[in-house]
């Protein structure tokens, strides 16, 4: 299983792609939305995007819409995992194609890890 981890800080995005690999997945990272497109391209074989919300240049949810009107053989499942926990960027996330959202601060990372198994099995 393939993991696409998208943030912005790179402190979280190491810890984040540390607990994944630990737990036996093959992690790729991008810095950014507009990075994570590229890697999209060019890594054939993403079953899972896991993205914050609050990016520069391009926040979550224009990520979400892009990767909506991609063509993939295989579409990946859409994680969404930031501090915006309003209902309504939920809402949006989840109407613009995630699968799921995670609040970061709510959860420790290896209940982040959990939580994305439950979400993709």
């Amino acid at each position: 299983m393939k993991i696409l981890l998208v943030d912005d800080d790179a402190f979280l995005r190491d810890m984040y792609a540390t607990k994944f690999g630990e737990a036996g997945y093959d992690v790729v990272v991008a810095k950014s939305a507009t990075q994570a497109l590229t890697v999209l391209d060019e890594e054939k074989h993403i079953d899972v995007v896991m993205l914050d919300m609050v990016m520069p240049g391009m926040s979550g949810l224009e990520f979400l819409k892009a990767i909506g009107e991609k063509e993939f053989e295989k579409k990946p499942k859409c994680i969404v995992l930031s501090n915006q926990s309003e209902s309504t960027d939920i809402d949006e996330a989840m109407q613009a194609g995630a699968v799921g959202y995670i609040v970061k601060a709510e959860m420790i990372p290896s209940d982040v890890v959990e939580e994305v198994k439950k979400l993709i099995a």
